[in-house]
């Protein structure tokens, strides 16, 4: 809803709400569902009974909360520092947050110009550790870049480390990209982002559930992740040690149905162990931009396939592959023991070392073959170990 319309006493409500229920509240969410938005405003501002599920204890503190929200202030500092408010049923709204239920945001802070719910058609989570290795950032920034150059948005925290690249790595290829704060979004945080935060809000979006001003804390950062996880395909995680609160963003993205992904490291890294107890469990294991998209996107978007370069001996027929594989490494054979080897008759393996002798692969030594140095290097450089 446009902030440049007076606003309607729901909008009003709405707005007041927001700076009164917790993010995330999912008591305060259903009051609104069976109760809706005017009349838990109402007894909000102590014009009724209290509602029911809370003790009077923390009902005293909605009420004093409720005595200091000020909602057209709100709308107008937002407007000040061109944010709008977005909230259900509005043409912007994202839909697919529905399906957090009693946790949905009562509304969305907007900053930036685009559509946020066009946007969050066709997205993608790339979250992560905030002390990440180079390696990590690597990933991510390449990751981002590679969604970003096929149409993808990018959606991310906005914090240090993993979350940084992401959206750094899409910028840097001209797409586009959304951070979620946990705090008002006219207060960029943290502080040393505050420039990147900027460019995300010129270029793409910055959204935030909590009001302007409002600052962060550790629980809020927890609750914010479900709204990263609601809005996209799929969530993918680069580097997250086993009590990250990127491993947050990817169960709430498991309990929603979205696809979980993430992308492996070293298996001595403390850093990449929370990714890889999720890819022991039903995430699913990627590499690149091609394979994060052939999970997430449409039918037809697929990764091509991976396979080894393609060596002289491959383009051999099978039965000549089977003789050349019966050569010893390092000593010269009879035809009889290589056709034991091959599994074939004396005269078939003659015939193929002969063919084979003609290409280069083996060469006579009196009554014996022997493999050619040309074929040696090419078996080690070609052969997988077993």
């Amino acid at each position: 809803m446009s902030l440049d319309d007076k606003p309607d006493d729901e909008l009003l409500d709405r707005v007041f709400l927001t700076r009164v229920i917790e993010a995330g509240d999912e008591v305060g969410g259903r009051w609104v569902r069976e109760r809706g938005i005017r009349e838990v405003a109402r007894r909000l501002r102590g014009r009724g009974v209290a509602l029911p599920g809370v003790s009077a204890r923390r009902w005293a503190g909605l009420r004093a909360r409720a005595e200091q929200a000020e909602p057209g202030r709100d709308l107008a500092v937002a407007e000040d520092a061109g944010v709008r408010f977005v909230g259900p049923g509005d043409e912007e709204w994202p839909r697919q947050l529905d399906d957090l239920g009693d946790a949905r945001p009562l509304g969305l802070w907007v900053r930036g110009r685009p559509s946020l719910r066009m946007w969050a058609l066709r997205s993608v989570a790339v979250v992560g550790a905030r002390a990440c290795t180079e390696y990590g950032a690597h990933m991510a920034a390449t990751l981002a870049a590679g969604l970003a150059e096929r149409g993808w948005v990018v959606i991310s925290g906005g914090a240090y480390g993993i979350d940084g690249a992401a959206h750094r790595g899409t910028l840097g290829a001209g797409g586009a990209t959304v951070a979620v704060l946990a705090c008002g979004v006219d207060r960029p945080y943290p502080r040393g982002h505050t420039q990147l935060i900027t460019r995300i809000a010129e270029q793409g979006l910055v959204i935030g559930e909590l009001p302007p001003g409002d600052h962060p804390t550790p629980s809020r950062f927890i609750l914010r992740n479900r709204v990263i996880a609601a809005l996209t395909r799929g969530t993918v995680v680069v580097e997250a040690a086993y009590r990250s609160g990127s491993l947050v963003t990817a169960r709430a993205a498991q309990r929603l149905g979205r696809h979980t992904i993430g992308v492996p490291g070293p298996a001595t890294s403390g850093l990449s162990a929370g990714v890889h107890e999720l890819l022991r469990g039903d995430a699913v294991l990627v590499t690149d931009a091609a394979e994060v998209v052939e999970l997430v996107g449409d039918m037809g978007e697929l990764a091509p396939d991976r396979r080894g370069p393609v060596l002289p001996r491959d383009l051999l027929e099978p039965g000549a592959r089977q003789v050349l594989a019966a050569l010893p490494a390092s000593r010269a054979a009879g035809h009889d023991e290589i056709a034991r080897r091959a599994r074939t008759t004396p005269d078939d393996a003659l015939a193929r070392l002969y063919e084979l002798r003609a290409l280069g692969y083996v060469e006579r030594h009196g009554d014996g073959w022997k493999l050619t140095r040309q074929a040696v290097l090419s078996a080690r450089g070609g052969r997988q170990d077993r």
